[in-house]
C-alpha cells in the first residue's frame, strides 16, 4: 500500500509527489503520457506563486532546469504603454516572476519526483478512483490492470479532470469568461526577454499576453470575450490570429518576422471549480480543484499554492482525513478571493457594451492617477484586502 497515489504528473502532481517523497512517504505517480508534448498551457508564474515555489524547495530546481527570471511587467492600453513595473522592488516577495516552456517544466519536475523516491509510472492510466476510508485507484499499465490502495488519492489531472467525477464532486462554472488562443513563436527578438506584456484594447474587445522564453521565442496569447464565439485552430487560422494580436496593440515590428513553432488552438477559459475539493480520501489540486481563466495568469500560482497548503496540513496531522478537510477549507478561501477579484477585472477591462464603456470612462482616469486603486492580488496574492471599500475604489465609485 502507498501513502499517496497521485493521478497526473504535471505541475501540481509532480510537485506534491516530490515534496512528500522527500519527507519519507511512499508515493506513486500515474502519468498517462510517456513524454510531455507542447500544448497551449500556462507559461509564467507570478510573485505569490514564486514565493510558494521557494517554500517548497522547487525554485532553484526550476531555474537550473528550465525557468527564466522575468522581473518586469508592462501594461499597454490601445497600443500605448501605460505601465512599466519592476516586480522585484514593488512586491513584498521581492522576487522576479518565472517563465518556462510548460512541457519542459513538467519533465524537470517529474524527473525530480522520481529522484526524490516517488514511484513514477509513465504511460499508466487511471481507469477509476474508489473513494473511502482506504481509497484505491484502478490502473491500466503495461497491458495489465491492477487496483492499488493508499491513505490518500490526489487527483491532479487537469481541466478535464475525471477525478472530479470519480470522487463525486459537483463542478461549478462561470457563464462569462474569455476564449483564449496561444502560439509559441520564434524570431521575435524585439520583445524584451525580461518583460511580460499585457496588451488591452477594450474598444474592440481584443487582448494579448506575451511571455518571452529566451532566444527570440515568445508564447503569444490572444483572447476575447466568449460571447464573440470564434476560435483559432491550426495554422490555417494564423492570419486571423495575427490580426487579433495587432488589434490588441502588439507592435507590428514585434511579430513581423515571427515563425510559429508550436500548435495553435483555442479553448474556453471560463473558470470551473469544486467547492471544498476533498472528501472520502480523495483530494483535488491544481486545475482539477479550480481551473482558472488563463487570461488572468493565475492558474500555476493556484496549483503551487494547493501543493504547499496540502503538504503542510498532511505533515502536521496524523489524521489525514482532517488534514484533507483543512486543505479544502483553505483552498476555498484563497481561490474564492481570487475568483471574486477576477470578476471585478472582467467587468472593468474585458466586458463589452455601453455599461462597460461607462465603467471604464469613470475608472480608467482615476486608475491612471492612482494605480494603487487596483488591488495587487495577481502579483502579491489573494490575501490582499478585497472588501466593499476596495471594490468601490477600484471602480471609481468612491
Amino acid at each position: 500500500m502507498y501513502d499517496i497515489i497521485v493521478v497526473g504528473g504535471g505541475l501540481a502532481g509532480a510537485s506534491i509527489a516530490k515534496v512528500m517523497a522527500e519527507n519519507g512517504l511512499r508515493v506513486l505517480v500515474l502519468e498517462r503520457e510517456r513524454q510531455f508534448k507542447d500544448r497551449v498551457r500556462g507559461e509564467g508564474i507570478f510573485q505569490w506563486g514564486v514565493a510558494d515555489l521557494k517554500e517548497l524547495g522547487l525554485y532553484q530546481l526550476l531555474v537550473d532546469g528550465c525557468a527564466r527570471e522575468v522581473p518586469w511587467f508592462d501594461t499597454y492600453l490601445g497600443g500605448e504603454r501605460i505601465g512599466h513595473r519592476n516586480l522585484v522592488t514593488s512586491t513584498p516577495q521581492e522576487t522576479a516572476g518565472l517563465n518556462w516552456i510548460h512541457h519542459e517544466m513538467e519533465e524537470v519536475l517529474l524527473a525530480a519526483a522520481e529522484r526524490a523516491g516517488a514511484d513514477v509510472r509513465r504511460g499508466a492510466r487511471a481507469s477509476t478512483v474508489k473513494p473511502g476510508e482506504l481509497p484505491s485507484v484502478c490502473i491500466e499499465y503495461e497491458q495489465r490492470s491492477e487496483e492499488l490502495s493508499a491513505r490518500l488519492v490526489v487527483c491532479a489531472d487537469g481541466r478535464g479532470s475525471l477525478g472530479r467525477r470519480w470522487g463525486d464532486f459537483r463542478v461549478r462554472q462561470d457563464t462569462y469568461g474569455m476564449l483564449i488562443a496561444g502560439l509559441l513563436c520564434e524570431r521575435m527578438p524585439k520583445v524584451p526577454e525580461d518583460t511580460n506584456c499585457w496588451l488591452m484594447n477594450p474598444e474592440c474587445g481584443r487582448y494579448a499576453f506575451l511571455c518571452p522564453q529566451g532566444q527570440g521565442r515568445v508564447r503569444t496569447y490572444v483572447f476575447h470575450p466568449k460571447n464573440e464565439n470564434y476560435r483559432f485552430q491550426g495554422f490555417g487560422d494564423l492570419p486571423r490570429f495575427v490580426e487579433d494580436a495587432l488589434g490588441a496593440g502588439v507592435p507590428t515590428e514585434w511579430i513581423a518576422q515571427s515563425k510559429p513553432i508550436g500548435p495553435l488552438s483555442t479553448f474556453d477559459g471560463a473558470d470551473s471549480w469544486v467547492d471544498h475539493p476533498y472528501k472520502n480520501g480523495v483530494a483535488l489540486i491544481g486545475d482539477a480543484a479550480a481551473s482558472n481563466d488563463p487570461s488572468y495568469g493565475q492558474g500555476q500560482c493556484l496549483a503551487i499554492r494547493d501543493v504547499r497548503v496540502l503538504r503542510d496540513f498532511l505533515l502536521a496531522n496524523d489524521d489525514w482525513d482532517r488534514a484533507g478537510h483543512l486543505f479544502a477549507s483553505a483552498h476555498d478561501r484563497y481561490y474564492g478571493a481570487l475568483h471574486k477579484f477576477e470578476g471585478w477585472v472582467y467587468q472593468l477591462f474585458y466586458e463589452t457594451g455601453p455599461e462597460a464603456d461607462v465603467r471604464r470612462a469613470r475608472a480608467f482616469p482615476l486608475l491612471g492617477e492612482e494605480p494603487t486603486r487596483m488591488p495587487d492580488a495577481f502579483f502579491t496574492g489573494p490575501e490582499v484586502p478585497l472588501g466593499e471599500t476596495v471594490r468601490r475604489r477600484f471602480f471609481g465609485e468612491d
